[in-house]
């Protein structure tokens, strides 16, 4: 339910077929740096060729021993424990050990729209926020304490600080994960609306799907949203 002023940026990691794509690229460039020029284009036209079979076997096999530190470095960086990956555009969260998707949740994620007070003097942008965070706090039961984008949402005058009908209980679910700002992975009401980008920033996830999240990770536990 966060709502914030600005969108932090987007930090996506390198899809894992680059390292293929790279080796198709370099291994073109082999080839073309091998063709004859010059003097030795009409041996080349006459089904001739200047490629050193041993030179490019050499530089597959360097190409391959690359690949495989590469390789080596990302799997270093893969969280050895369960850790959440949020895709913000299919609205999908991953719950992930290694390699291995444990869970995939149909989720809500921020409706990217504006609600500025009648004044115009306090914009809000609803956007679920991109990047690497980790789970702050861990909250059953959480009450959600309404901002003051809530009420002019809603036409209502804006309370002081601490007031009671500042505090609703029951409508983010059994579970809330907060990563910082006020923004949590929790549940919903509206269960019907997951798929949707339909929220003020929060992650909306179902009680089945919330319920495994929450025995699966702690507070630590690294989310990746892009």
């Amino acid at each position: 339910m966060g709502g914030s002023n600005a969108m932090r940026q987007s930090c996506r990691p390198c899809p894992p077929y680059a390292l293929s794509a790279l080796l198709v690229g370099v291994l073109s460039l082999a080839f073309v740096s091998g063709c004859p020029r010059g003097k030795d284009t009409a041996a080349a036209d006459a089904g001739q060729t200047a490629i050193d079979p041993k030179v490019v076997k050499k530089r597959i096999d360097a190409l391959k021993k690359e690949n495989g530190r590469l390789q080596g470095r990302l799997d270093k960086l893969i969280p050895k424990e369960p850790y959440i990956v949020i895709n913000t555009t299919l609205n999908r969260l991953y719950l992930r050990k290694g390699n291995e998707t444990l869970l995939e949740a149909v989720i809500s994620t921020g409706s990217n729209t504006e609600l500025t007070t009648p004044d115009g003097r306090k914009t809000w942008f609803f956007s679920t926020p991109r990047g690497v965070f980790k789970v702050r706090h861990r909250k059953e039961n959480p009450v959600w304490v309404r901002p003051d984008w809530a009420f002019v949402e809603e036409g209502e005058p804006i309370p002081g600080p601490t007031a009671p009908e500042r505090y609703e209980a029951g409508v983010l679910g059994d579970y809330g994960l907060d990563f910082g700002d006020g923004y949590l992975i929790h549940g919903t009401l509206f269960q019907r609306f997951l798929g949707q980008s339909v929220t003020h920033g929060c992650v909306r996830v179902g009680d089945t799907d919330l319920a495994q999240i929450w025995e699966s990770t702690r507070v630590g536990t690294p989310i990746y949203i892009f």
